[in-house]
């Protein structure tokens, strides 16, 4: 993590790979952003389970292709570090949203991911007070997108197929529990992380 604005006096160069952003890796982010409103409709409006569990899964499991691709053809850019994220964060929200308003998950589950999310937004403001930018993502973070990525589409099956009910409820809360846990141990590696640097800061 860096403090912010850079120094002045030192311009970045323009060719440096971090600065691109038409590359394939930022545009598969930017297809993944265009499926959360197509999910959003799919479910609540015309109510077609099937082909929002398709898209819903789909972004789910290309959740680390952007990642992969960027490392593997040298296109890691700032704006896909800022995409990645962002992306899971609003399918795991519009998720949230409409399965509660569908039924498919209780107000409970819903309630306890949203304060986790509230709580890193906190810290990312206190962050930002004392100019440093967002925490670089932990593994810890990524697992805990992947289970719940992976869960979503597995509820959604058990509540859309009544014969798959039974075992994919079993796997789909399963990973959603795992989820949840990983992804309050990841807040809490964030808000260590934001309290360290902002001490340091203050000395």
């Amino acid at each position: 993590m860096s403090r912010r604005p850079a120094r002045a006096g030192h311009p970045r160069a323009s060719a440096d790979p971090g600065d691109q952003v038409l590359t394939l890796p930022n545009l598969i982010s930017f297809v993944r952003l265009l499926g959360v409103p197509l999910f959003l409709y799919l479910l609540l409006v015309p109510r077609a389970d099937v082909a929002a569990i398709v898209v819903l899964a789909v972004g789910g499991t290309t959740d680390w292709v952007d990642g992969w691709i960027a490392r593997r053809l040298g296109q890691v850019s700032r704006l896909g570090e800022l995409l990645d994220p962002l992306a899971d964060r609003l399918y795991i929200l519009a998720t949230l949203l409409a399965f509660t308003a569908r039924e498919v998950v209780p107000w409970q589950f819903t309630v306890a991911l949203l304060a986790r999310e509230l709580l890193l937004l906190g810290s990312l403001a206190v962050l930002r007070r004392h100019g440093y930018g967002p925490p670089p993502v932990h593994y810890v973070g990524k697992s805990a997108t992947f289970l719940l990525l992976a869960a979503f589409p597995i509820l959604l099956l058990a509540a859309a197929v009544p014969a798959a009910a039974t075992a994919a409820g079993a796997i789909g809360w399963g990973l959603a529990w795992w989820g949840l846990v990983l992804y309050w141990v990841a807040g809490g590696m964030y808000v260590v992380q934001a309290r360290r640097l902002v001490r340091e800061a203050g000395r």
